[in-house]
């Protein structure tokens, strides 16, 4: 049984990662051990901004959105001798153990470095894209696809009273993800993710014969890895004659208040990865299966591609 431990956020922020960090926290100091913060991510572990936590540190902290605890990209956590002495700051602390709440990059720097020096590594899925392997759901998913539809239940009326094109760029470089529920929930006519082809020409088409037959206006979803937003809407723009706007979400994506789903899963995923760590296991991520919390082996999380639902796929062309 390990007797201090520490937790850390990493990569991008996520709405729920507070309420992760904090289970992790109030979980290791029920059961008697001793818990570190690490402010800043691997940065802050190279700089040593590290602090003993009580309880008190994670009070009045679930209900906000990003990370108390802070996140910054650290290039030198890229190579072997930023992440040895990342290692000898834990040590000379007397910290057995570490939990990494981030994304696919962070748990990928997470597994270079227990496999280099043998310290225990827990990892918790904490991303807004829903692109971990193994795992139905990261920490910030459900929030920030709210975030999408709140705007998108906004663009609805401009677009309906000006009868236009509406094309909306939501995040989500490598996965569809965050494009594919929010479009489906938000009645997308058409709906482009990196994962899936699209004919633009073949769309701009379908576009005119539906505006003919009197359609008041259509709503584009369009992740980013999937194209411009500015480019998809300037392209119909030009070949359908309508009027076309283009809205870029941006960061905003990333904020707000946790839903009751993403600070209820993270509280769960933060209490098993604090007893996991703390019992000395190490090299595994917690997920959720099915409804379920499960653990993923941490190398199979970071070196297989999580696909998108082919069911999804699916339900946006019979919907659309």
């Amino acid at each position: 049984m390990l007797k201090s431990i520490a937790v850390m956020t990493s990569g991008g922020d996520s709405p729920g990662m507070n309420a992760a960090a904090r289970a992790v926290v109030r979980t290791a100091l029920y059961v008697g051990v001793k818990v570190w913060g690490i402010n800043n991510g691997y940065h802050g572990l190279l700089e040593e901004d590290m602090f003993e936590m009580q309880s008190k540190n994670v009070g009045d902290i679930i209900q906000r959105g990003g990370t108390f605890l802070g996140t910054a990209r650290c290039r030198r956590w890229q190579t072997p001798e930023g992440r040895m002495q990342g290692f000898k700051n834990l040590v000379d602390r007397g910290i057995q153990g570490l939990v990494v709440i981030g994304g696919d990059g962070s748990l990928r720097g997470a597994q270079l470095l227990s496999q280099e020096t043998g310290i225990p590594i827990v990892g918790l899925p904490g991303t807004i894209d829903n692109d971990v392997w193994g795992s139905d759901y990261t920490i910030g998913c459900d929030t920030a696809a709210n975030t999408i539809i709140d705007a998108i239940n906004k663009l609805r009326d401009t677009a309906s009273a000006h009868r236009r094109v509406i094309v909306l760029e939501v995040m989500g470089r490598n996965s569809g993800w965050l494009a594919m529920v929010s479009g489906i929930s938000g009645g997308a006519e058409y709906i482009l993710v990196p994962e899936a082809e699209y004919d633009l020409d073949e769309i701009c088409i379908d576009m005119k014969k539906a505006y003919e037959a009197g359609k008041r206006y259509i709503l584009v979803v369009v992740a980013e890895g999937a194209g411009s937003g500015k480019e998809i809407g300037k392209q119909i723009s030009e070949k359908t004659g309508l009027d076309t706007r283009v809205s870029i979400l941006g960061y905003v994506q990333r904020g707000g208040s946790p839903t009751v789903i993403d600070r209820v899963k993270a509280s769960q995923l933060g209490e098993k990865a604090a007893l996991a760590i703390i019992s000395g296991l190490s090299d595994i991520v917690f997920g959720f299966d099915r409804g379920n919390v499960v653990s993923i082996n941490l190398h199979d999380a970071v070196t297989n591609k999580k696909k998108l639902n082919p069911e999804f796929l699916h339900l946006a062309k019979v919907l659309a």
